[in-house]
């Protein structure tokens, strides 16, 4: 097996997982947070988001978005390949990634600076109302741009010859 088809598996592996994550997000840990109470989501979102800043994750979010790229890079002059590489990269560079850095990130970072235990109910409800529906619109958007990098990954290593 040449490195690059190791390259690109390891790829759609990671791309596959990161997709994972914020696909079972939006089917099922979103829902269940819904149900509960406002400082229950808070304090539950809070304890999510500071759990989640760990290797494991970090290696995927960032090898997905380290290895697309240079996927593409390697891929270069093998149509079409190449091609669902780069629109890969692009999806996930920009849907994922981005998304995650300008909207979810900083939403993590208000609440994380939220406390809870010394807030009126009213701030708490407030909090909630703010966060919950735009963090799960981004979320949601994170899921769509992820399958479609996962749908290019797959086409682009059926196409692929080994270079």
């Amino acid at each position: 097996m040449k490195m690059t088809t190791l390259v690109l598996i390891i790829t759609a592996v990671l791309t596959a997982l990161i997709g994972g994550l914020f696909y079972a997000y939006s089917c099922s840990v979103v829902l269940g947070l819904g149900k509960l109470s406002d400082g229950e989501y808070l304090k539950a979102m809070q304890n999510i988001n500071r759990e989640i800043l760990n290797p494991v994750f970090f290696m995927s979010f960032m090898g997905t978005a380290i290895l697309l790229p240079v996927s593409a890079f390697l891929f270069r002059g093998h149509q079409p390949a190449f091609i669902f590489l780069l629109l890969a990269a692009l999806a996930y560079l920009i849907g994922v990634f981005g998304v995650t850095v300008a909207g979810n990130v900083p939403m993590n970072d208000a609440l994380d600076k939220f406390d809870i235990s010394g807030s009126a109910t009213e701030a708490i409800r407030q909090m909630r109302d703010n966060f919950e529906n735009r963090w799960n619109f981004l979320n949601n958007i994170r899921t769509i741009f992820s399958v479609i990098s996962i749908i290019f990954v797959v086409c682009a290593c059926v196409w692929s010859r080994e270079v």
